[in-house]
């Protein structure tokens, strides 16, 4: 009797998955190999991808080796110019025009290893976009689809020719076949698509699949805006007795906050030096170690007041000792649905160093919450316009900054700076700052605010790209809308669009976290 054949030693493992950063590399090696003498994929464009629409990628995967990818994104497909190129619909391959409100996906890369051709994995990466879709209740899938045999065709006969030749099953190619057998149809033929592509002419086909089990959704149809309610405290400094005293001035600006409506409350950067005032510690390194002992308190305090106000609370910043003993400047997020996040302030100023001897961070974080993607870059982090530009890449819409500034000179460093920040990365900025006195304590007797919320300037924004702005040294509240949508529709079709025309080829800002 023959043995029995082991099965497993003919098995193979074939699986469509979300792409992960660790298949960076091997896409853009894939790619050289699939589509040569294209402009590959930079690292950069993928692990954008990831950072704004991690489900809208995937690869193929076959006993372990990558053997196919699929990129892609959201978007209102009839917001973009008929003729769009591939630059304009991906963003120069960045993809921050994602739109997750959009109502199509758009394909802007499938490739299979040459190797693993007419194994029907092109088919599996395409099976999975439509699950996509269907499972995000989007309308359609768009694509821009190369005709690779094109250059062979293109002596004797236009690209509308040819694609008709093609459709009519006269020709092959090996893309539009493809996507005619997996239900696509022909929207129009867009020239000068990708400049690099020679074996299409620069065309490529628009092309389109339909979702018929789409339901159209009365609230996202009519959704013409998107506001976001943000409410700016401009706190005084003053000599207090107990935590508690301090509390109840916070309590208070919540509860102004809540009573407007609003989505955030913004309180300024280490106002909870206000506690120095009843330490009796003549000596600032030691003042700041003891305040530091009512973190606990300070946390507890804003998690409350975010529940129980209903609000989204960034309650400025406050000094920390960590358990390298080391003390940092750190922002929380307060989330009105009780969760916590933390930035710490990444570029310490000398004062900060002299007087209290306050460590660096080193993480740039942009946070999710129920009004989009925001960020928090604390004073000084402000002046540093790297650190917007990768929060901006990262999704952020708003730029929060808490800061504490004792004269007219720095403060004007801050709010020039949150207005240029505004401007670059056409996004919404916040700065909030303390006014005041507080006699007695070392490196926090005076203070100097005007706190404001600043737009990008064009036409659908603010005349002067100010929202608003409270009066000077005063202490009150700003209350302002921003309107989220009019920012996505200004990314897109605005005067300028400085996110779509920055020029990748000669420059770029490298996260180092990314690497």
């Amino acid at each position: 009797m023959s043995e029995e054949i082991d099965l497993s030693s003919f098995e193979m493992s074939m699986i469509i998955r979300e792409m992960r950063e660790d298949d960076i590399v091997k896409i853009v090696k894939m790619q050289e190999v699939c589509f040569p003498g294209m402009d590959p994929w930079e690292e950069d464009h993928l692990k954008s991808h990831l950072a704004i629409f991690p489900e809208g990628q995937f690869v193929a995967e076959l006993d372990g080796e990558i053997i196919g990818s699929c990129s892609s994104l959201i978007i209102n497909f009839d917001e973009y110019d008929d003729r769009h190129t591939w630059d304009d619909i991906s963003a120069k391959g960045y993809i921050t025009n994602h739109n997750p409100e959009g109502y199509n996906l758009y394909g802007i890369e499938v490739m299979v290893h040459p190797d693993y051709r007419r194994m029907k994995v092109g088919q599996r990466l395409y099976e999975a976009r439509k699950e996509l879709v269907q499972r995000l209740n989007l309308k359609s899938i768009i694509i821009g689809g190369r005709i690779p045999n094109y250059h062979r065709y293109a002596a004797e006969m236009s690209a509308r020719e040819y694609v008709e030749a093609v459709s009519r099953h006269k020709i092959y190619d090996p893309v539009l076949t493809f996507q005619i057998l997996n239900d696509f149809t022909l929207m129009r033929i867009n020239p000068n698509y990708l400049p690099d592509d020679k074996a299409s002419k620069k065309y490529a086909t628009l092309m389109e699949w339909n979702n018929v089990d789409y339901k159209a959704t009365t609230k996202r149809h009519y959704k013409t805006s998107y506001p976001v309610r943000i409410c700016v405290v401009q706190y005084l400094m003053r000599k207090i007795s107990s935590f508690e005293e301090m509390a109840n001035q916070c309590e208070y600006f919540v509860d102004v906050a809540s009573d407007a409506g609003s989505d955030f409350v913004v309180f300024p950067e280490i106002f909870t030096t206000q506690l120095m005032s009843f330490l009796d510690e003549p000596s600032p390194s030691r003042a700041v170690r003891k305040m530091t002992e009512y973190t606990p308190q300070y946390i507890e305090m804003f998690t409350n007041l975010a529940v129980r106000y209903n609000v989204n609370i960034i309650g400025g910043s406050h000094f920390v000792e960590e358990e390298d003993e080391e003390i940092y400047n750190i922002a929380y997020l307060f989330r009105r649905d009780g969760s916590i996040e933390k930035q710490y302030k990444i570029h310490i100023t000398p004062n900060e160093r002299k007087w209290w001897g306050i460590s660096q961070g080193d993480e740039i974080q942009v946070f999710d919450t129920d009004c989009g993607k925001i960020a928090i870059q604390v004073c000084y982090d402000i002046e540093f316009p790297e650190l917007a530009r990768i929060a901006t890449d990262k999704g952020a819409n708003i730029i929060f900054t808490p800061f504490c500034t004792e004269d007219r000179q720095g403060y004007l460093r801050v709010r020039y700076c949150a207005q240029a920040r505004a401007i670059e990365n056409q996004i919404y900025t916040v700065i909030s700052g303390t006014v005041g006195n507080l006699p007695q304590t070392e490196n926090m007797d005076i203070q100097y605010a005007q706190s404001a919320i600043f737009s990008p300037s064009d036409f659908e924004f603010a005349r002067d790209g100010i929202v608003g702005e409270t009066n000077p040294n005063l202490e009150m509240v700003l209350i302002g809308d921003v309107d989220l949508e009019i920012l996505r529709r200004q990314r897109q079709d605005g005067t300028v669009k400085q996110l779509k025309d920055r020029r990748h080829d000669i420059y770029s800002v490298v996260y180092k976290k990314d690497q």
